[in-house]
């Protein structure tokens, strides 16, 4: 018998647990919960997939992506990616039992989670490495990227469908399937790429397989989400195929597509399942988040799409709560509690996290910052990519850890050390993560794309610097050729500089976020402050140059255990601890290899409440006094940025002098 993965164990554990004594049902028939009110307008623009193009350091982690585990995961992992041909002639039918997905499973019920898993990954990876070469307009990536797409798009079948079940499964199911998961990690990869090519024939395909699903699943008159199981982990991540829903609105400004959305929601809402998202369970404000974090933290995008589709108070409510209820598990980095599942606990700088919520959640803080152009939204992209993305991405090798907390003292398989678990490997770094799930690796190739994508957006005014950092926007205003390239180091710098540049004059207003820590700002253009934007408003002519900058000061936070932390600008501060690489395996492609770390000296300090200095060499780097709590001396402490960190400790416990 084979070894019983720990997220599928742990799947069963939580049944006990999650499984309320009342039945969780919407009651759509005896309230408006559900109603469409008055849509909800975005407030922002998302420009198509190639207008941002990504500089400086952002540029080369792309590269390092596209060169490294990006590039190659599928002859990394070719038997989940090449050779399960499962949108085409592998489809899934009542013949297939079990498959390869790459991880640890055990015989019997619970092999059906499996089957839909190489569809995820295939298409996932897809996503990351298309946009990745789009955005590096890498010709031979590109070429291959289309050869796949093309082979994807030949599996429509005359009805429109497109997906991985044969005839005799698909739409029919009453307990855990793949079937909107497999469409909408698909679809969203095929979308980005008309965005790319412009190929009216790739939208209309997509539309196609989306009226497919319209029709065998039609609204208020289908279940899509009913499964006698309530523990069914592809049937629910399906709730975001409201993502594709949204960017078919977004490019053909169709309304029933946001109209599915709202159905959608209600139907995932009146089932009996394990899920924190459901509309019922989130208006009780005092029940805790308990499921699986990736599920939970990527559902928030449904429920933003849901509310905003019909503009329905209920379902504010619901969001509100929902956001209250995830400000709980954060991290100081940024990051969502899960390793893997949420257990109704509350968040520290000890508790683990999984990278593919890392990528869920950024996606949702984006969602909300499109649709309110709240400043608050981009402070929380920006916050957990620069920290809890960042610190979790390998600095000099491509590779990720699959589960990381901020505090990490060893990164040895288990959390800090933990080896109650002998099967638990995620803390660790590796290119692909086979043992355990291909799912985090794909992740870390879509997180940079989408966060470049929405670096720069329209508005009713003109253009947004919402996310900042090194890149080049190049669009159209008022039928105008604009190019704005803004060059900076940002986060590592505060600096940035502006060039606007018109193919004919053009009056519009330029507006720059100013973050959330910035004390103060000094610009060589005059502007005005308004709802945290810095607007810049004026006839710009053939070409314009101005520079801003950003000026903040060390501050101090507590934990929820009562430790401190600090953060200095964009960046939230760690004590680096020495480490020592341990290489565990290597791949066939050069500089790829899985790697544990353990620290040289293994002492953790206490912050006895003196002064932080600046430490001149480094922006954003401080030494001050800290209590060894090994050898019971102060020694010199340097605090730097958690980014690109490996072991470290960011939070300390008070220790009063």
């Amino acid at each position: 018998m084979q070894k019983r993965n720990s997220r599928f164990y742990l799947y069963i554990v939580l049944c006990c647990w999650m499984l309320l004594p009342l039945v969780l049902r919407s009651q759509h028939n005896g309230t408006t919960a559900f109603s469409k009110v008055k849509p909800v307008p975005s407030q922002l623009q998302q420009l198509p997939l190639g207008e941002v193009q990504p500089g400086g350091w952002l540029r080369d982690e792309l590269r390092k992506n596209l060169s490294g585990f990006t590039g190659n995961l599928d002859s990394l992992a070719p038997d989940l990616i090449l050779h399960d041909d499962i949108y085409g002639k592998n489809r899934l039918s009542k013949k297939i039992k079990s498959k390869n997905v790459g991880a640890v499973a055990e015989e019997g019920e619970w092999q059906v989670q499996y089957l839909w898993w190489n569809s995820e990954t295939q298409s996932n990876w897809l996503d990351g490495f298309m946009r990745t070469a789009v955005l590096l307009n890498d010709k031979k990536q590109l070429k291959k990227a289309e050869q796949i797409i093309n082979r994807l798009l030949a599996t429509q079948d005359k009805d429109g469908y497109i997906g991985i079940y044969d005839k005799e499964l698909r739409y029919k199911f009453d307990n855990e399937n793949g079937e909107l998961w497999a469409k909408a990690t698909l679809y969203r990869v095929l979308l980005g790429w008309y965005e790319h090519k412009k190929d009216k024939r790739i939208l209309a395909a997509v539309e196609r397989a989306v009226a497919n699903v319209m029709r065998s699943y039609p609204a208020y008159q289908s279940h899509p989400f009913y499964s006698v199981n309530p523990n069914a982990g592809g049937l629910t991540h399906g709730l975001v195929f409201t993502d594709v829903l949204e960017q078919l609105f977004v490019i053909t400004k169709k309304q029933h597509y946001l109209d599915y959305c709202l159905f959608l929601y209600k139907d995932f809402s009146e089932q009996i399942l394990n899920e924190d998202a459901q509309y019922q369970k989130l208006l009780d404000i005092n029940l805790p988040l308990k499921g699986h974090g990736v599920h939970t933290y990527e559902h928030l995008r449904p429920v933003i799409a849901a509310f905003y589709a019909s503009g329905n108070p209920a379902l504010k409510k619901a969001l509100d709560h929902f956001l209250l209820k995830i400000k709980k598990v954060i991290t100081p980095s940024g990051a969502p509690l899960g390793d893997e599942f949420i257990l109704g606990r509350a968040a520290d700088a000890r508790t683990g996290y999984e990278y593919c919520s890392l990528h869920e959640l950024m996606a949702a803080w984006i969602s909300l910052l499109v649709k309110t152009a709240n400043k608050k939204h981009a402070d929380d992209t920006e916050h957990l990519f620069f920290n809890a993305v960042l610190g979790n991405t390998h600095p000099h090798e491509s590779a990720i850890c699959y589960l990381k907390q901020d505090n990490a003292f060893v990164l040895a398989g288990g959390n800090n050390g933990d080896t109650t678990d002998k099967h638990q490997t995620r803390y660790r770094y590796s290119p692909v993560h086979k043992e355990a799930a291909v799912c985090c690796v794909p992740n870390a190739g879509r997180i940079m794309p989408y966060y470049i994508l929405h670096m720069w957006m329209k508005d009713n005014d003109g253009l947004a610097a919402s996310l900042l950092g090194p890149s080049t926007v190049s669009t159209s205003i008022k039928n105008s050729a604009v190019t704005i390239n803004e060059e900076t180091a940002y986060p590592f710098e505060n600096s940035i500089r502006f060039t606007v540049q018109c193919k004919q004059p053009t009056a519009f207003a330029l507006k720059i976020r100013k973050p959330d820590w910035a004390l103060h700002v000094q610009t060589s253009l005059p502007y005005i402050e308004e709802n945290g934007f810095l607007i810049f408003r004026q006839l710009w002519k053939k070409e314009t140059v101005f520079s801003v900058s950003f000026h903040t000061e060390v501050v101090k936070y507590q934990t929820a255990t009562n430790e401190v932390y600090f953060k200095s600008g964009p960046f939230v501060l760690c004590r680096q601890i020495e480490a020592k690489q341990t290489v565990t395996k290597t791949y066939s492609v050069q500089g790829l290899h899985e790697s544990m770390y353990h620290p040289v000296q293994p002492s953790l300090f206490q912050y006895t409440n003196e002064i932080l200095q600046p430490y001149e060499q480094k922006p954003h780097t401080f030494t001050t006094w800290m209590l060894n709590s090994t050898t019971g001396k102060k020694e010199v402490v340097m605090l730097e940025p958690m980014a690109k960190s490996i072991l470290r400790q960011v939070s300390f416990q008070v220790k009063e002098q």
